[in-house]
């Protein structure tokens, strides 16, 4: 594929292990783009089985034994993806020169203002839908969109043959770039979860993420970051080693689905504002590091700095904010993930889950510690993976078989990692606890035993969906399906057509039937607030002076975030016409409780 003008100006960003999966065979004929996680090789391999056999490809299987087996088996599924993607792509361009109705429906599919959209009103209104002109114009124009993948750059486990410890590209986050990088895509790789030195490193190892002759880049580096001193630093790591980043990937540090990464109170508004003003910065600056190392290495040199987007996701939900991230902050693209979930069309879920995010109220959503990796994870109640974990808990049986071993990075116990969600792990935990037992209160000791057993097996509930969806065979024992919907889900209450969720976001019709639904900015603040408060309440009265001063920092930088927000709707009060009222009062609200929070912040405490 080549990387021609973008068709829509939203993306689906990853979600889970399987939501995402297969989403590009499902809507890349359409040029929408979507992220595949390749951390689940297993998964992968059972997809391409499952498709092959769908389109009457042949297919082999890539066993545990091959050597390699996981960066073969990523590799094999993305060819895969990208010929499938390809093959619809090239049928459908054929069903719009045959099929009226098709045409109608795609045209009504594009964004209001796109050059594309009006010329094929044009063609189609002059009645030259059936002649070379046509499928010149569709040639020219049309193209899939991107198949991108993601990998958590942080959930890279050594992995071990008859104890022996494998070299370092056959850990899980090298062995995916691998499969990724000897893949026939020509797409991005998204790096999400923090900086990984090493894995960074191994890019070097791949020719297609340098420039060719012509400048251009085959294969793609996008950064997810939660600010700009986080893409300077990294972007230029990369470009030391003669590598560009194409993509700054901005998402909000907890409106977001899965994991929630807190960014010391910055919210997304002033974020973007800073990419907005210092973009050029940024790019000069990775620019002149990339050609040095380039020169140093004997490749081709770029003239020019290569194209720098910068994009954002996390929370938006109405065609109006979708709006204004593109025209305000100058941002390529939007993501648009959660309310996926609910579009049968795009994603991979299964029927009851689908029908619990449809369910699912503000109440339901929130944000756990259920995540082995340590971090805060959005969720929602009532999956049938928290049943199988309840029913395992309650029958002293707590903890997973852990099939996967994705997640097994606790070496406290074993050098080769265990995973804090397993029964292996849980059960040296609770057999520490019980002997501490007569120690503890009675509340104390359930506390601490929560905080154990509350780990879910996420490796395999975030990629069961797909196999469910598609009557596939699920071995071993029983998970049901975790999911990670973020806070915005609770405002999308029915299963979508993919026609009716696109119309929603250019705001050719409106799928929430609430008006409860906050600005994607207040609700942003607002779960900022309900966690500043909860580390509050967290904090011990011997809390040492760091510690301190990083709450006093997170609560102004939250204060600079509302008074940045209240500039804003003052300078762009015709944006924020329907909401200015609801989003002033919602300001002064959280300001005047910031405020009084200050009391409980010792301030002698503070060096």
């Amino acid at each position: 594929m080549t990387f021609k003008k973008q068709l829509h100006s939203f993306h689906i960003p990853v979600m889970g292990t399987a939501f995402t999966i297969d989403s590009p065979i499902r809507v890349g004929h359409y040029g929408i783009s979507s992220v595949i996680s390749i951390i689940d090789d297993e998964l992968m391999e059972k997809m391409n089985a499952f498709y092959s056999a769908k389109f009457d490809l042949p297919y082999q299987e890539i066993s545990k034994k091959v050597k390699g087996f996981r960066a073969e088996r990523i590799r094999s599924y993305l060819n895969l993806v990208d010929k499938l993607v390809k093959d619809k792509f090239t049928g459908f361009k054929e069903e719009l020169a045959e099929n009226k109705t098709a045409l109608e429906n795609y045209i009504a599919m594009l964004p209001g203002q796109s050059e594309i959209k009006q010329g094929l009103q044009e063609l189609m209104e002059s009645g030259k839908t059936a002649g070379e002109e046509f499928k010149n114009f569709l040639e020219e124009h049309l193209s899939p969109g991107s198949v991108d993948v993601n990998i958590m750059s942080k959930i890279d486990k050594d992995n071990f043959e008859k104890n022996e410890q494998l070299p370092v590209e056959y850990n899980d986050a090298h062995a995916a770039l691998k499969g990724f990088a000897s893949s026939n895509l020509s797409s991005s790789i998204v790096l999400s979860a923090g900086m990984n030195p090493r894995l960074y490193s191994y890019f070097e190892e791949f020719d297609d993420f340098y420039p060719d002759a012509e400048g251009k880049l085959r294969k793609k580096i996008i950064l997810k970051v939660s600010d700009y001193r986080s893409a300077f630093i990294q972007g230029n790591y990369f470009a030391k080693k003669g590598l560009w980043v194409s993509e700054y990937r901005i998402e909000s540090g907890l409106n977001c689905g899965g994991h929630a990464f807190a960014t010391d109170g910055h919210l997304m508004g002033p974020i973007l504002e800073e990419f907005k003003e210092k973009k050029d910065d940024l790019i000069k600056s990775a620019f002149d590091l990339m050609n040095k190392a380039l020169e140093r290495k004997g490749k081709n040199m770029v003239e020019n700095a290569p194209e720098l987007n910068i994009t954002v996701q996390g929370g938006v939900g109405t065609a109006a904010e979708h709006d204004f991230l593109l025209d305000h902050y100058k941002v390529a693209s939007v993501g648009w993930g959660s309310p996926f979930l609910l579009v049968p069309e795009a994603t991979s879920v299964d029927m009851e889950t689908r029908k619990l995010l449809a369910d699912a109220k503000e109440k339901d959503l929130y944000l756990s510690n259920i995540s082995p990796l340590g971090v805060p994870f959005n969720t929602v109640r009532g999956t049938t993976n928290e049943r199988f974990k309840n029913k395992r808990i309650a029958e002293d049986k707590a903890g997973s078989s852990c099939p996967k071993k994705y997640l097994a990075l606790s070496k406290e116990y074993d050098e080769q990692g265990i995973c804090s969600a397993s029964k292996k792990f849980q059960d040296i935990k609770l057999k520490e606890l019980e002997e501490e037992r007569s120690e503890l209160s009675s509340k104390t000791y359930e506390k601490k035993k929560y905080k154990i057993t509350e780990k879910a097996c996420l490796c395999v509930g975030l990629g069961n969906a797909a196999l469910m969806e598609n009557d596939l065979r699920i071995k071993g024992q029983a998970q049901g399906v975790a999911i990670c919907p973020g806070p915005n889900m609770a405002y999308f209450s029915k299963t979508l057509s993919l026609k009716n969720m696109v119309g929603h976001i250019y705001g050719s019709t409106n799928v929430i039937r609430t008006n409860s639904r906050p600005h994607m900015f207040i609700k942003e603040l607002q779960v900022y607030m309900d966690y500043f408060k909860t580390e509050l309440e967290d904090m011990q009265d011997g809390t040492i002076a760091p510690q301190l001063k990083k709450m006093k920092k997170f609560k102004n930088n939250l204060l600079k975030g509302i008074a940045y927000y209240r500039d804003l709707l003052n300078d762009k009060k015709d944006c924020f016409k329907n909401d200015f009222e609801q989003m002033t009062e919602a300001l002064s609200g959280y300001e005047t409780e910031l405020n009084l929070l200050e009391v409980h912040i010792p301030e002698k405490s503070i060096a």
